[in-house]
């Protein structure tokens, strides 16, 4: 019975993983756009402060390549990166969470440091960094075309073809470039 949900949900892999990158892509962009032009809540914050408009300017800018799927792994890498200065910059207590910070990352209403968001956005990201972007985004249309033009940008000539070579025969082929 389980082997038959499996395989079930391993089907939905693809569409689910581009419906989940869509939706974080967008709520990280939201979050540069609130920092950067204060839409859709709050006010912008002055051009060129250190750390918030230029984490604004990654959100912004990493959370529309996301949401697209262009350049998803590069993005998504960066944004990771970014979320776990955040949470350390910001929230971890012994690097600067301020005097009454605490280690839990939860709400601070319930007594943690607020970090909680920063550490699912890491990790979020860190997925998509990993698992690429699915099967609905731009990256996937370029890399259909890719295959379907045997891996040449259209206008350009193919490589040579190349003999194997002397290992091939032991089981260890030629390197492809």
């Amino acid at each position: 019975m389980t082997t038959r949900l499996d395989a079930r949900l391993a089907s939905y892999h693809s569409p689910v993983l581009s419906i989940f990158r869509i939706i974080f892509g967008l709520l990280y962009t939201l979050h540069g756009s609130m920092k950067l032009f204060g839409w859709p809540l709050g006010a912008s914050l002055p051009v060129g402060t250190w750390p918030g408009w230029w984490a604004g300017l990654i959100e912004f800018v990493a959370g529309l390549l996301i949401t697209v799927g262009l350049f998803t792994r590069i993005a998504a890498f960066i944004a990771s990166g970014e979320m776990a200065f955040a949470y350390f910059y910001q929230h971890w207590p012994p690097l600067g969470g301020g005097p009454s910070a605490t280690f839990w990352p939860f709400l601070p209403q319930l007594g943690g440091n607020g970090g909680e968001l920063a550490i699912m956005f890491c990790f979020a990201f860190l997925l998509l960094a990993t698992s690429g972007a699915g099967a609905w985004s731009i990256d996937a249309r370029r890399r259909g075309r890719m295959a379907a033009t045997g891996g040449v940008v259209t206008g350009r000539a193919a490589p040579p073809a190349q003999r194997p070579g002397l290992l091939s025969r032991f089981g260890r082929g030629r390197r492809r470039y």
